[in-house]
């Protein structure tokens, strides 16, 4: 039994995130549709920032077209997932859906747009295939909360006893002694 080993650099045609664009040719406006539910990955390729992801394993749903143009292949279309993490001003766990779209041109090699850009500027169809992966990643985190909420008007924690304020009375206080007159306190509660 062989293994197929991708070559570095490479996309691994065996990837949920890797679309082959044989049929395409370099014939401009040749076009073909894709759907493709892909589990989320878990670390270090965690799909999100620290305070909200798509939880590991949760489908990802890609709706994408691929359009060969003179230049190279662009790819466009939409991504929904679904969301978890924690509120910045609770801590309360919340969940929630997202809704991306893509769109970007993969560059012929030896194309003019291959040659006059950088190769970090444009991904590239490398052996009649292109990765999706990082520009669904790019998409998805750039549109993500830094600071999701559970609700707008979260009003958070107490910043002395660090309980909810949702759930205070709102006559909740906490009383703050100037350390100047404590020794003063301190002769006045043992007469």
């Amino acid at each position: 039994m062989s293994t197929h080993h991708p070559t570095p650099g490479h996309p691994d045609p065996t990837s949920p995130w890797v679309f082959s664009t044989h049929e395409l040719g370099r014939r401009p406006g040749h076009m073909r549709t894709y759907r493709r539910t892909i589990p989320a990955p878990a670390e270090p390729t965690r799909l999100g920032l620290e305070t909200i992801a798509v939880p590991v394993g949760e489908p990802i749903e890609l709706d994408v077209r691929l359009e060969s143009v003179t230049e190279g292949v662009y790819v466009s279309g939409s991504v929904h997932a679904s969301l978890a993490g924690e509120c910045a001003r609770c801590l309360d766990a919340l969940t929630d859906e997202i809704d991306v779209e893509i769109a970007e041109l993969f560059a012929y090699p030896d194309s003019v747009t291959d040659e006059t850009t950088d190769e970090d500027e444009l991904p590239r169809v490398l052996d009649d295939m292109v990765d999706v992966e990082q520009i669904v990643r790019d998409a998805v985190v750039l549109t993500l909360p830094l600071a999701p909420l559970c609700r707008p008007d979260c009003p958070g924690l107490c910043p002395d006893c660090g309980d909810k304020w949702a759930d205070l009375t709102p006559d909740h206080g906490h009383e703050t002694l100037d350390p100047r007159w404590a020794a003063l306190r301190e002769r006045l509660s043992a007469d």
